[in-house]
C-alpha cells in the first residue's frame, strides 16, 4: 500500500462499522519501506480498530509470508479478509499456511493489468480458493466473472458506503478557496479531487473545459501525480492555463468540495470512484465517465450527466448544461445528496458485509 486514497478510507467506515457489530476485526497493512502510512493507521486505531503495518520488500516476498503465518496463529485469527492484489496473494497464501479455513477477498478495480494472461489464471484459481468474495461495484463483478473466471456464486456486489458527516466543515472556504487561487468570487467553479494519472482522463475534462467556451469559469484540480507537469503544459497551450488551477496534494481536499460548483469525472475506468460519494454529500451535480462503475453512482440527468469517456466535445456540452442552468444544477445536487443518503448509507454495507461473513460460517 503506498497512500490513503478510496479503499483505504472506505476500510476507515467498514471496520469500525464490523467492530460496533460485535466483530472483533484487526488490521495489517502491507507498506513499502519508505511509506509507512503512519496517520493512516493511527487515524484507523483512534477509530477503535487495531492496526498495524508489515513491511513488504518485493511483489512476492516470502519472508512477509512467515511474519503474517505467525500472527494469524499467535492471535488466533479464525477469518482473513484480503484487500488489493498484494495482500490477496500474500494474505491468501499466509491464511492457508496458518489454518484458517474462512478467506475473503475484496476486488475494488478492473485495472488493465488484471486483463494480461498470468494474471487472469491466477485469479481464476484465486477466486476458487476463496469462501466468498466481494465486488464493489455491479461493473468490477461483472469482470472478475468473465475476464478473471471467478464463479460468479461466490462473488457478491457491495457498494461503498459513505458518511456525510465525514466530510469536514471549514467556516467560508468557498471564499477562501477562491481568494488563494486568485478566482473572482463569483465565478463558476468545477473541481476535481484525484490522482493525476492517466485513469482518471484529466486531460479530456482540460480540452472539454476550454472547447466548452465558458467564460470567467474555472476549473480546480485537487490532487498530484506524474502527468501534472503534462496537464499543465495542455492548459497553456489552450489558452486556459489562468483559469485552470492545480493545487498539488491536499490534507483538506474533502473540506474543499464546498467550494465548487459542479464536480468531474472524466476517467477512462473506475473500480467505484469514492469521490462521487463525497461530491454527492457536498451537493455537488456530477459529470462523470459513462464507464465502469460511474452509471452505478451517477444518475444521467439526475442527479449529474454522463458521457462517453475521451469524448472531448460530449463533456463541453454538459458543461455547458452546469454553466447555462445554475437552478437545474443546484437541484441535481441536492438529488445526488438525497441518493446518497438512501443507497450509499454506512449502515447498509457493513450490514451486506457482515452478512458475507454470518453466510459462510
Amino acid at each position: 500500500m503506498t497512500g490513503a486514497a478510496g479503499m483505504e478510507n472506505h476500510l476507515l467506515l467498514l471496520l469500525p462499522g464490523l467492530r460496533e457489530r460485535g466483530l472483533d476485526v484487526r488490521l495489517v497493512v502491507l507498506t513499502e519501506p519508505d511509506k509507512p502510512m503512519t496517520t493512516y493507521l493511527a487515524e484507523m486505531n483512534r477509530r477503535g480498530v487495531s492496526a498495524e503495518s508489515m513491511i513488504i520488500a518485493r511483489d512476492f516476498d516470502p519472508a512477509l509470508i512467515r511474519k503474517l503465518v505467525r500472527k494469524l496463529r499467535s492471535d488466533g485469527i479464525t477469518a482473513v479478509h484480503t484487500h488489493l492484489i498484494h495482500a490477496d496473494l500474500h494474505g491468501w497464501l499466509a491464511a492457508t499456511l496458518a489454518g484458517v479455513k474462512r478467506i475473503y477477498s475484496t476486488a475494488h478495480n478492473d485495472d488493465g493489468f488484471r486483463k494480461l494472461l498470468p494474471v487472469r489464471l491466477f485469479q481464476a484459481f484465486f477466486w476458487r480458493q476463496m469462501t466468498a468474495g466481494v465486488a464493489i461495484s455491479e461493473a468490477v463483478r461483472q469482470f472478475l466473472i468473465h475476464t478473471e473466471f471467478a464463479p460468479a456464486s461466490k462473488i457478491q456486489t457491495i457498494h461503498y458506503g459513505f458518511d456525510p458527516t465525514e466530510m469536514p466543515a471549514i467556516a467560508g472556504i468557498h471564499e477562501r478557496l477562491r481568494a488563494e487561487l486568485g478566482i473572482p468570487a463569483d465565478a463558476l467553479v468545477f473541481g476535481s479531487v484525484c490522482r493525476l494519472v492517466e485513469q482518471k482522463g484529466l486531460i479530456y475534462a482540460i480540452r472539454a473545459f476550454a472547447q466548452a467556451q465558458l467564460g470567467s469559469a474555472h476549473y480546480v484540480i485537487v490532487g498530484d501525480g506524474g502527468l501534472r507537469d503534462s496537464l499543465r503544459a495542455e492548459a497553456a497551450a489552450l489558452g486556459i492555463a489562468d483559469r485552470v488551477h492545480f493545487t498539488g496534494w491536499r490534507q483538506d481536499a474533502r473540506a474543499l468540495y464546498p467550494a465548487f460548483d459542479a464536480f468531474l469525472m472524466p476517467s477512462l475506468w473506475e473500480g467505484f470512484g469514492l469521490v462521487a460519494l463525497e461530491a454527492m454529500a457536498a451537493r455537488l451535480p456530477i459529470i462523470a465517465s459513462n464507464v465502469s462503475a460511474l452509471p452505478e453512482i451517477v444518475i444521467d440527468g439526475e442527479t449529474g450527466y454522463l458521457a462517453a469517456p475521451r469524448d472531448v466535445e460530449a463533456l463541453a456540452a454538459r458543461l455547458k448544461r452546469i454553466a447555462d442552468d445554475p437552478t437545474a444544477a443546484q437541484t441535481m445536487g441536492q438529488r445526488g445528496r438525497d441518493r446518497l443518503e438512501r443507497v450509499f448509507a454506512v449502515s447498509k454495507m457493513v450490514e451486506r458485509v457482515a452478512a458475507v461473513y454470518g453466510e459462510n460460517e
